[in-house]
């Protein structure tokens, strides 16, 4: 199943966080302190926690100032819904179902399920018993008179009924008590112990239900372990500290019986490969240090019992050996960033390479990291958590998020107590301090370009910026050109803008630049070009690709598709042949809607943000004409 959208009413401070839409791969909650992102995780993983029995409780969960009023008010706390999600139903969860009932019984791919404070589940999901019925009857040999019987039997309990009436009327005619035992028997086995239809589908698709995976900075490998104690308990009865520390030991595929082992030597050389794996998986992704390598050790302590015995325990002691420094330390002796990663790694193992269907929850993960180590930890999460499962993230660090994947992000905002944290996509309706990160992510990408990039492209704006990316990505996708992987793309907000970024630094780095057909813009550069500044042929103006003498990056579009992302963007219903004139698609549609201009941003942030949809829906005109403008912008590398 795919976790499709999440709504959150009533859970700490989160009053309604209206639809959150989630992505297939990686959601990046972004938020302050105290904004709400932790309880937006916490009452997401009690759907179904994938550790523990975690519960919701009025007393912990429900808004402190509102429980009281809400109770004198008459309302039914215990009925509440904390947590409402949809999921997406997989060919596999489909197939399931049929596998019981037979095909065309499930009508909705779209599965809604929802957790109460009194803990009891409410589903939402289109299933048609009728089929289910038919499918039944088709599975037995049926004589004429059961056949008529039956005909009209819509659910199970009316077909019971109807064979229990053919099978009284026709008591002497075995051929139809045969049948109807018959036909008896298949329904008790799919409705069995007197449960409904319903109530079967429901428990099937649960089954399916991903389990929540919650990671938090408080979930740490201890350093010691007793081995023996670890592996004979009961998993799910384990703190979160203890279920690391047996992913721990289940990592490389130990084998218990050796880790048991009364022989010192088995048991070492268990422990020395299950150090050895980790090793290795940790320093994929684990750059800051590469001279680590993890050391586990045993050891035994003795203990006096109450009755005046003696046990003897076998401990697992967790070491790191640094090359560099010619030493080991404890592992809770290291530094709290790199804990946090290894114990992460190791906790997430014991879901990496089996079936069970998983969502990962991590609060604020690889906050002790250094900059860098968090984007290794990002590339961790790319290559390997978003390959298993969808993953849902929270943080406040601009190094935690991808500037070119801003369709990930989730802005979270506490907006006071009258309504409560609130959880959007919509960048305009949220403060500047809850932007910040965002805003710092997308200033440091930009600088690493401008500093240590060889190949610039400059654009005037982000529309220009958004359009070429978005498009790009879709025609490589289909094996044609897009942009050279090599481009780092700079809008530098304007035509005005650019004649200075390439005085100051056009003679240090290799910069291509893409202007509208605009008079004003190109005489500076021209004369910077003959000043040396900017080779003429790294100039491209965007009339050379739409063979007009003023154009825009818009009028690559077809003119029903820019029209089409225009009224999707302001929701309008104009139309193409609304539009008269020659000059740049812009104008006309501003002078249709009789303004003197719109945001040019907003179409492209729509098909930014609805990337899928809306790049499909692109014609081949417009495909063609950017791709034209690619191989121009392509041939001006070195």
């Amino acid at each position: 199943m795919l976790l499709k959208s999440v709504q959150i009413d009533h859970f700490k401070h989160v009053l309604d966080s209206t639809l959150v839409e989630i992505q297939p791969d990686i959601t990046c909650l972004v938020g302050k302190n105290e904004s709400g992102k932790t309880a937006f995780l916490e009452a997401l993983r009690r759907l179904k926690p994938a550790q523990g029995n975690v519960d919701f409780s009025i007393g912990k969960h429900y808004p402190a100032w509102l429980e009281k009023m809400h109770k004198r008010q008459g309302k039914n706390l215990e009925q509440s819904k904390p947590i409402q999600v949809v999921f997406e139903l997989s060919d596999a969860d489909v197939a399931a179902v049929e596998a019981v009932f037979g095909q065309g019984v499930l009508t909705s791919r779209t599965f809604g399920l929802s957790r109460r404070y009194d803990n009891r589940y409410i589903h939402d999901f289109e299933a048609s018993e009728e089929t289910a019925v038919a499918n039944a009857i088709a599975c037995v040999d049926l004589p004429k008179k059961v056949m008529t019987a039956t005909a009209g039997a819509k659910t199970f309990t009316e077909l019971s009924k109807a064979l229990a009436l053919v099978a009284e009327k026709n008591g002497e005619d075995q051929q139809v008590q045969t049948a109807c035992k018959a036909l008896t028997d298949e329904i008790v086995k799919l409705t069995p112990e007197e449960s409904s239809f319903t109530s079967r589908v429901w428990k099937l698709l649960f089954a399916r239900v991903p389990k929540f995976f919650f990671y938090s900075d408080y979930s740490r490998l201890p350093g010691k372990v007793r081995i023996r104690e670890l592996l004979e308990a009961d998993a799910e009865k384990l703190d979160e500290d203890d279920q690391t520390a047996l992913s721990l030991l289940k990592l490389a595929g130990s084998d218990q019986d050796y880790l048991l082992d009364p022989d010192y030597e088995t048991r070492k050389r268990e422990l020395e490969n299950v150090a050895n794996a980790i090793s290795q998986d940790v320093l994929q992704y684990w750059t800051t240090n590469t001279d680590l390598r993890v050391l586990i050790d045993i050891s035994q302590t003795t203990e006096k019992r109450p009755d005046g015995q003696h046990a003897v325990h076998d401990e697992m002691h967790v070491r790191m050996y640094d090359n560099r420094h010619m030493l080991s330390l404890p592992f809770d002796e290291r530094s709290s960033g790199f804990q946090w990663f290894f114990s992460f790694l190791t906790a997430f193992s014991r879901y990496e390479y089996d079936d069970t269907p998983v969502i990962i929850l991590l609060d604020e993960p690889a906050l002790g990291l250094h900059a860098k180590a968090q984007k290794d930890f990002l590339r961790f999460i790319e290559e390997r958590l978003a390959k298993r499962c969808q993953v849902i993230y929270t943080t406040h660090s601009p190094f935690m998020i991808e500037p070119d994947r801003l369709e990930r992000a989730r802005l979270v905002e506490d907006k006071g107590r009258d309504t409560g944290s609130v959880t959007t996509s919509d960048v305009l309706t949220t403060d500047r301090d809850t932007l910040f990160p965002l805003q710092a992510a997308l200033g440091y990408d930009i600088a690493q370009h401008l500093f240590i990039a060889k190949d610039n492209l400059v654009v005037e704006g982000p529309s220009d910026f958004l359009f070429m990316q978005t498009i790009s990505a879709r025609l490589i996708e289909d094996g044609r050109e897009g942009l050279d992987p090599r481009w780092s793309i700079m809008p530098l907000g304007g035509a005005d803008v650019i004649p200075a970024f390439v005085a100051l630094l056009g003679n240090h780095l290799d910069v291509t630049v893409v202007v509208d057909s605009r008079k004003e813009g190109h005489q500076k550069l021209t004369g910077l070009a003959k000043a040396g500044f900017l080779a003429e042929k790294r100039i491209i103006t965007i009339g050379e690709v739409a063979n007009a003498k003023m154009a825009d990056i818009e009028d690559l579009f077809t003119k029903d598709d820019y029209v089409a992302l225009y009224n999707a963007a302001f929701g309008r219903k104009i139309k193409t042949a609304d539009l008269t004139g020659t000059d740049p698609i812009v104008q006309q549609i501003a002078r249709a809607e009789g303004v003197g201009r719109y945001d040019h941003n907003a179409p492209a942030e729509i098909l930014l943000r609805e990337r899928a949809e809306g790049v499909a829906a692109l014609s081949a005109g417009t495909l063609g004409a950017f791709e034209t403008l690619f191989k121009r912008i392509n041939g001006t590398l070195a």
